[in-house]
């Protein structure tokens, strides 16, 4: 195999921009409705762009400064990949939010004909965001890669330098990412708790009716979260899985470990199973169809099956003619690593399900106990919550040791026992590799939600019969337990990944000093565990302060609108929408900077001060931070899932003593699901790449010292 092979992953990034365009370009295409509706989803599509403009220009100051630090601390190529990866992560996020904020009322006039043709048109936008993250993603990292790396295969520790500069694009696209979510997380929830509190609770009215002020910034905030913010969040977890087997291959070649292996096959393998499944997805399209009355869950989780199973034959493929050309080892068995994690993320993508989904028992008990109040709603909802964790947590250490035992049978002739660090953790980063395969169909199957979410909101502001309303309901809610399910794979893939770039920055600290070594009985390293196990929740509780802060004044502008305006509960006089967005735009652009800063800011300064120690905080803050990321994204989706199951009318209905406590579990669990659920598998990765881009400046300060 030649390094040429790698070729293949633009050449395939490239496919899926061309199928991207097509999509959306069909999208635009369809009927958009009467003018009506036309003219609410032109002020979504407004405050989306409006919010996305203003966020992306303090982005590009943040990219800026620490471009000119990577330059001057590390090297011009570093700061060079590390803007790649932040507009690349941006212009992702851009794109299929411009089709999703165009997609929503096609979606809704859609519905006024069938579920089925609603559908079309929503897993089509999303798709279009699912293509666009995956193929931007592959398109820049596997240039730096083949650019920097792939051409000094012959030269194991340049290519070891070289390695160090392409992780400032992964970094780039996970610093935008954290700013992204975050940022996307406080508008949105901020808007939603206005709109539920005020508008269901206290007025009585639907949450998208047109008599709410807060409308209108709710539905902009389902783009800027659930769709740019969530699409920045994958581009990140995708970027790193694919980098951090390649950052282990060639870290392991420097340090001899893999003499007498293909080197070649380690490092370009990652980068062919990402372009392998990109196609793989694009045909996975085809199989997501339904009829009328039929299971849209079946349809939406078919395209997913059918894209996995194609992914599984081409990543054995890939892996049988690796094995029938090597003469060192096995590398057949690095298949079963990545099994291991393909398996890990279906089956924990099924136990979100069981959790979230209005189908179970977890959401039905959070609904009986709504009957009660709201104390008793959100007391089930966090044991929900908790329990969730069990069994994605063991799924996740059975994929990592499952993964390793692999690792090491591809390679049993390697001697690693100087080095302490085995060969098997090799594995355990493809798993990673193997769950984000299929990137593209899983943003799909997510983005669509949100796009379905506008739809149903303009339905109600238009004023359209109440089955319309029904059917784009229907859409929202499985959206709402893919979502779920998205983040799932989004949150076990960063673990495997994190532990991934831990292992790397441990060998390239070893590699700089032979006597550098992790173990519980060095102090620094103790104290590194406990602080970095800690700032989890020190990020968990600005980004949820932000959101009580902002929906704080949303509902004060909510009650004050519906006091001071005259007419607004009898149609005669339309709210101020505007105010309501400039609320949430200014709160998001505001709080969103401290936990960002905070995320990139810790590791240096620790790092610093002490690599060991630095070890220490990364192995905490990844333990804690999936924890937590479980916690938060699928407590918030089952109370999301109850409040639906009751409007659908069980346990009162709509209305009902128990639809009100359900209301207010809703609007906790808003900010869990959201805002900080699914930002703490950005902040865990995040970190982690911080500590091996700048491991060149902590280890010229040790030797300094």
């Amino acid at each position: 195999m030649t390094t040429s092979v790698a070729w293949l992953a633009p050449i395939c990034a490239l496919i899926g921009m061309a199928v991207a365009a097509y999509l959306g370009s069909w999208v635009l295409k369809q009927d958009p409705g009467p003018e009506k509706m036309n003219s609410i989803s032109v002020k979504i599509q407004q405050g989306a762009k409006a919010f996305l403009v203003s966020e992306y220009k303090m982005l590009a100051i943040f990219v800026a400064v620490v471009a000119v630090v990577m330059a001057v601390a590390l090297s011009p190529w570093t700061a060079l990949a590390f803007i790649t990866g932040g507009v690349l992560s941006a212009c992702a996020g851009y794109a299929g939010m411009h089709v999703a904020t165009r997609a929503n009322t096609r979606t809704a006039h859609a519905a006024e004909e069938s579920v089925a043709r609603a559908l079309n048109v929503s897993f089509k936008s999303g798709l279009t965001m699912g293509l666009c993250v995956a193929s931007f993603a592959l398109f820049g990292l596997s240039l730096w890669l083949i650019l920097l790396v792939f051409g000094n295969i012959n030269a194991v520790d340049l290519m070891h330098e070289h390695v160090g500069m392409v992780e400032g694009f992964a970094t780039g696209a996970s610093a935008v990412a954290l700013f992204a979510r975050v940022g996307g997380g406080i508008y949105t929830k901020a808007a939603d708790v206005g709109a539920d509190l005020v508008g269901k609770v206290e007025a009585g009215i639907p949450e998208d009716d047109p008599r709410n002020p807060a409308t209108i910034a709710d539905n902009v905030g389902d783009n800027v979260g659930d769709v740019a913010g969530m699409g920045a969040d994958l581009f990140e977890s995708y970027t790193g899985s694919i980098i951090a087997p390649t950052i282990l291959a060639v870290t392991f070649g420097s340090l001899g470990y893999f003499a007498g292996v293909d080197l070649v096959w380690a490092v370009v393998v990652p980068v062919v199973i990402a372009a392998c499944g990109i196609i793989t997805s694009i045909i996975g399209l085809f199989a997501v169809r339904t009829k009328e009355g039929a299971s849209l869950h079946a349809a939406l989780n078919r395209g997913t099956y059918v894209a996995a199973v194609l992914e599984i034959c081409a990543i054995f493929a890939i892996f049988f003619l690796w094995n029938s050309q090597s003469q060192e080892g096995q590398p057949l068995w690095l298949f079963g690593s990545v099994i291991c994690g393909l398996v890990a993320g279906m089956l924990i993508g099924k136990t979100t399900e069981f959790f979230c989904s209005d189908e179970y028992k977890p959401v039905h008990k959070i609904a009986e106990a709504s009957e009660t109040g709201a104390a008793t709603n959100i007391i089930q909802g966090l044991s929900t919550g908790m329990l969730s964790t069990i069994v994605p947590i063991l799924l996740v250490a059975f994929a990592i040791i499952g993964a390793y035992f692999f690792g090491n049978m591809a390679f049993p002739l390697v001697d690693t026992s100087e080095g302490g660090i085995a060969v098997g953790l090799f594995g355990v980063a493809l798993a990673a590799t193997g769950m984000l395969s299929n990137t593209a169909i899983t943003i799909g199957v997510d983005a669509y939600g949100p796009v379905a979410d506008n739809a149903g909101g303009i339905a109600e502001m238009a004023g359209l019969p109440e089955e319309i309303r029904d059917r784009t309901d229907s859409l929202d809610a499985v959206g709402n337990t893919t979502a779920a399910i998205a983040k799932g794979f989004a949150i076990a893939s960063a673990g495997l990944a994190a532990i991934s770039l831990f292992v790397s920055y441990q060998a390239t600290m070893h590699h700089a000093f032979p006597d550098f070594s992790l173990t519980l009985t060095n102090p620094l390293i103790i104290a590194g565990i406990f602080i970095g196990a800690m700032v989890p929740f020190m990020f968990a509780a600005l980004t949820m302060g932000a959101v009580s802060q902002a929906a704080h004044a949303m509902v004060e502008e909510v009650r004050r609108q519906f006091r001071e305006i005259k007419g607004i509960m009898e149609y005669e006089a339309e709210p101020e929408y505007d105010k309501c967005v400039a609320i949430s735009t200014n709160a998001a652009l505001k709080k969103m900077m401290l936990p960002g800063l905070l995320a990139v800011v810790i590791p240096i300064v620790i790092g610093c001060f002490s690599p060991e120690m630095l070890g220490g905080f990364l192995a905490g803050a990844v333990s804690t931070g999936m924890l937590l990321a479980i916690f938060m994204s699928n407590a918030g989706g089952a109370w999301d899932n109850s409040k639906k199951y009751i409007e659908k009318g069980a346990h009162g209905g709509k209305g009902s003593d128990a639809h009100k406590a359900a209301v207010v579990g809703d609007t906790v669990g808003d900010p869990f699901k959201d805002t900080s659920g699914p930002s703490m598998n950005i902040l865990i990765n995040l970190m982690t790449i911080i500590a091996l881009t700048f491991s060149p400046l902590f280890i010229a300060l040790q030797v300094l010292v």
